[in-house]
């Protein structure tokens, strides 16, 4: 018996149905039910250590995403005037693909992956 992968992820919000409406709009994340059918493909878990400046020190995690076009997604963000972060030490060895970053309205940070191809 094992775990097959992630069937949830769950955080607390100020406005529940407000950022579920965020996410569905911007990301394309959760149905009217909640549920988002994702493709498959690679899934990191890594625990940080508690004094990791990669983000947020009073945030106890951060959601990265799996996205297949990060220039398309940002730019679409970006015309929602959503801020678009993006660093070339994130972007600096391309075996790890393509990172930008955003804030949802509650300022959770989501970290946007294009992985490389290939």
């Amino acid at each position: 018996m094992a775990v097959t992968g992630i069937g949830g992820f769950f955080f607390r919000a100020d406005d529940p149905e407000a950022l579920t409406t965020w996410y569905r709009e911007h990301l394309g994340i959760g149905g009217d039910d909640g549920v988002w059918q994702q493709q498959a493909g690679p899934t990191v878990f890594a625990p940080f250590k508690r004094d990791s400046d990669y983000f947020a020190a009073d945030k106890a995690f951060m959601l990265n995403l799996r996205v297949d076009d990060l220039a398309a997604l940002t730019d679409k963000l970006e015309a929602s005037d959503i801020e678009v972060i993006c660093k070339d030490e994130w972007n600096a060895d391309p075996s790890y693909g393509r990172f930008a970053r955003i804030h949802d309205p509650e300022g959770n940070a989501i970290e946007l992956w294009e992985p490389p191809a290939g």
